[in-house]
């Protein structure tokens, strides 16, 4: 990885429609530019992520999607209203932000929900993406949704009972995610905190095996954020991202032409490398590396492949 930077630039860029989306920009600023588009949702960016650029050749763009990080209204406030936050509001936001920055095409570079917010934006702004790099493809399917807060359960019986059991009894069979969104919704603050802590207790299981990843990566963080991350979360995957069921990946054509680089672990339980090696076959662009010693929190061989694609497209 590069230095640790700081950016010469930043920002709130205002939508229109009540929130105030952070972003900064870092490295050369008449660099290639390059987006980077962070997981969760809901997790915000952070300066580990400007590092994977080479300072002297990227113009390097990071944001806070709606409602985490930087950006205001939060979702730790309970109040906070999160009707006006969905994939279509993400991907105006990023098309905005384009604009104001001045931007004409950029690469974009990001994981896990990242990625899928990444496919939803460049199928609908082909002309505007020059590249993609994606570690931990995700397309937020039902299918893939159900996996993550339900199937991958089997190996982890004890620990997804107790995510069962942080709702009401009578919602245990039913869809625990909406479950999980009215309660961290809760005017009760310790409502809000104990079903927080159960949904990434939860999250932590599930990357738990991971020998080369960061244990506790969903639960190791402040609180607000950790409300917020769970917040947006819950929003997202209880309304399937308000994708159609397959959509990114039946639209896949629409990414001919521009290079891609999918970077998936193999021991990857929460999204199984099946998802990349299904993109791969349908986007006639795209190059799928498979990291052996990787699960979806990364590794050192990841750690060495991005920044090593990255400098690739540089030129």
């Amino acid at each position: 990885m590069y230095p640790p930077i700081e950016p010469y630039d930043h920002g709130y860029l205002d939508t229109g429609d009540g929130h105030l989306v952070y972003w900064e920009a870092c490295g050369n600023p008449e660099g290639k530019p390059a987006l980077v588009v962070h997981g969760g949702p809901g997790s915000g960016c952070t300066p580990g992520q400007r590092r994977g650029f080479d300072p002297e050749r990227y113009r390097v763009i990071l944001f806070d999607q709606r409602n985490c990080g930087r950006s205001l209204p939060h979702a730790a406030d309970p109040a906070t209203d999160l009707t006006t936050n969905t994939t279509q509001h993400l991907v105006a936001d990023m098309e905005r932000l384009r604009e104001h920055l001045g931007v004409d095409r950029w690469l974009l570079y990001g994981g896990s929900w990242g990625s899928t917010l990444m496919l939803a934006y460049a199928e609908a702004h082909p002309a505007r993406v020059s590249e993609m790099v994606i570690c931990g493809v995700t397309m937020t399917r039902r299918s893939e949704i159900d996996w993550l807060y339900r199937g991958v359960g089997r190996f982890f019986p004890e620990q997804w009972q107790r995510f069962r059991e942080g709702v009401p009894e009578a919602e245990r069979d039913g869809d625990l995610l909406a479950a999980y969104a009215r309660l961290v919704s809760d005017p009760d603050p310790a409502v809000r905190t104990r079903a927080a802590h159960d949904w990434t207790a939860w999250e932590d299981a599930v990357i738990s095996l991971e020998v080369n990843g960061k244990p506790n990566a969903y639960s190791d963080r402040p609180p607000a954020d950790l409300m917020a991350l769970v917040r947006i979360c819950s929003h997202y995957f209880s309304n399937a991202a308000w994708l159609e069921e397959g959509v990114l990946l039946r639209d896949a054509h629409r990414l001919a032409g521009i290079p891609g680089v999918l970077i998936h672990g193999r021991f990857d339980l929460g999204s199984p490398l099946e998802n990349a090696w299904q993109l791969a076959q349908a986007w006639p662009d795209a190059r799928l590396v498979v990291v052996d010693d990787s699960g979806h929190t990364g590794s050192p061989t990841m750690a060495k492949a991005v920044p090593a694609t990255l400098d690739g497209f540089a030129s």
